[in-house]
């Protein structure tokens, strides 16, 4: 079931995605994950988070911030941490993508409010590995650098932006 629809329309609230999706196309299996699950499936199996241990939160950053988090590899699927609350904001509404590009942020100023979100997850979660990931990790070397006082490891996705197909289809391999 379909519990939420940030940035997509609301009519998809509460519906069996599996089963619509699957009866509009004549009865066929259909897969069905957010896109930051599938991103960081795909990250945990061949990307930055290969191998990895522990707490490790994937985050998307660009219309909005997905997350996925997963402890000693397993997903804990339909995680919303881009809606958590931040000094009274929704989260992704002041650190996403979309957040930098709307102000016309420069990367330093976009780099601290992402630090200030990075801070809150990780006071919550405690990870040992953040992975970046959306379009925004093809330029890591712009704001990455800048983010401080973060005690778990920041890496920016290895599959970048390709990372959710990859994990899509991985999903719909049945992997």
């Amino acid at each position: 079931m379909t519990r939420t629809a940030a940035n997509v329309d609301k009519g998809w609230i509460d519906k069996d995605a599996a089963r619509l999706l699957g009866d509009r196309i004549g009865g066929s299996p259909v897969t069905v994950l957010n896109d930051a699950d599938a991103a960081g499936v795909a990250e945990m199996t061949f990307g930055a988070g290969r191998g990895r241990k522990g707490t490790v939160i994937m985050l998307t950053f660009g219309t909005g911030i997905g997350s996925a988090l997963f402890v000693d590899g397993r997903l804990v699927p339909n995680t919303e941490l881009g809606h958590l609350e931040l000094h009274g904001h929704d989260a992704e509404k002041r650190a996403s993508t979309k957040a930098k590009e709307d102000a016309d942020l420069s990367w330093p100023h976009w780099a601290r409010r992402v630090q200030k979100y990075l801070a809150h997850v990780e006071m919550l979660f405690s990870p040992e590995l953040f992975v970046i990931g959306g379009g925004v990790s093809r330029k890591a070397e712009k704001f990455l650098p800048l983010i401080e006082d973060i005690r778990a490891e920041i890496v920016p996705a290895e599959l970048q932006n390709n990372a959710g197909i990859v994990g899509a289809a991985m999903a719909a391999a049945g992997r």
